[in-house]
């Protein structure tokens, strides 16, 4: 048996590449499953390995003392309450983004993990990705040297051929093209060039196929962000678009540029100044969790709870930086103002 017992709150679409990741770790293992649905143990442990016990009473098995920590991968209009009752029952969170859709609600999940103690790992994994792995390596060895522009932008077609859209349709669910999806390339950008945000102005727009009608909310997004240090930066969010899933990242500074996976640099010298130079990396390309970096990133969590150590990256202290833009992004969108932050 390895160290930390996990439980999975949700079996869904998600829990399916949460269970296989957490397995994988070299501390850590699914023991229990919360679902609404009914399941049948036996059937749930072959599929995943081990033997796994199944609560339709999300109290009962937060009571549990051997259950260590927990994967939150339920509908985001859920995740606020399963956090805190977490918190509360002195469980390690592992929760998937968005982490709510108020901010009020992020504030209230901060109250009751600081209470408790207990360490968290949000599910921003776009940063263990091997793309920005290599892209901050790019950036801390000082090859672009300082950045004052950057622009990374999420397009990804959430349609009905998506698993997703029978419930990210709603705005009580999804929220917005930035807090459904785009959130993963604003957590990119901040990544890439720090927190330190002062202001934001958004626009949104919709598209008029009828494809993505059943849509409540505006479905595109462009935001503009303002940095303490005069940098700009920019992120396009768009969830109904009819192409390839492409999470467009141009990074521009004094020394040199990045787009995607080419890079040039005035610090290496002999370099053709008309073409780019390639970086080896896997890109981002798949909004499909089977293809998301989750085990690289829960590795790192379970690391860090061995060390006692806040999680690195994506802890919830980083994740809320995270969403008070989006939310602030939000606002502007819907008032035409730009927000100060």
């Amino acid at each position: 048996m390895k160290k930390y017992n996990v439980g999975i709150i949700g079996y869904g679409w998600v829990a399916s590449a949460h269970i296989p990741a957490i397995n994988a770790t070299s501390q850590a293992q699914v023991t229990a499953v919360f679902s609404s649905r009914q399941l049948d143990e036996a059937e749930v442990s072959a599929k995943h390995g081990g033997n796994i016990r199944c609560y339709t009473k999300l109290e009962e098995m937060l009571a549990d003392p051997n259950i260590h920590a927990v994967s939150v991968c339920s509908y985001p209009y859920q995740h606020t309450q399963q956090v805190i009752e977490a918190a509360k029952a002195g469980k390690h969170i592992i929760a998937e983004k968005p982490l709510a859709l108020s901010w009020k609600d992020c504030l209230a999940m901060k109250r009751a993990v600081d209470a408790a103690g207990v360490k968290t790992c949000v599910c921003f994994e776009c940063r263990y990705s091997s793309q920005f792995l290599a892209t901050k390596s790019v950036l801390d060895q000082g090859l672009l040297g300082e950045l004052h522009y950057g622009e990374i932008d999420y397009y990804h077609g959430i349609g009905p051929w998506y698993g997703q859209f029978r419930w990210n349709i709603r705005k009580d669910a999804g929220g917005s093209a930035l807090l459904t999806a785009g959130c993963h390339a604003l957590d990119a950008l901040l990544l890439c060039m720090g927190t330190d945000v002062v202001e934001v102005t958004s626009y949104d727009t919709k598209s008029r196929s009828k494809v993505f009608k059943p849509y409540e909310y505006t479905t595109t997004s462009v935001t503009i962000l303002k940095f303490k240090s005069g940098c700009v930066g920019k992120c396009a969010a768009v969830v109904d678009c009819f192409q390839p899933y492409y999470f467009h990242t141009h990074l521009v500074g004094s020394h040199g540029s990045l787009l995607d996976n080419k890079f040039h640099s005035q610090k290496l010298g002999g370099l053709n100044k008309s073409a780019w130079s390639n970086l080896s990396m896997k890109m981002l390309d798949s909004g499909d969790v089977s293809d998301h970096p989750y085990t690289t990133q829960f590795q790192a969590f379970f690391d860090a709870l061995d060390r006692g150590k806040r999680m690195p990256l994506t802890s919830l202290d980083d994740a809320l930086k995270t969403h008070e833009i989006i939310f602030a992004a939000d606002k502007s969108a819907a008032t035409g103002k730009t927000v100060k932050l």
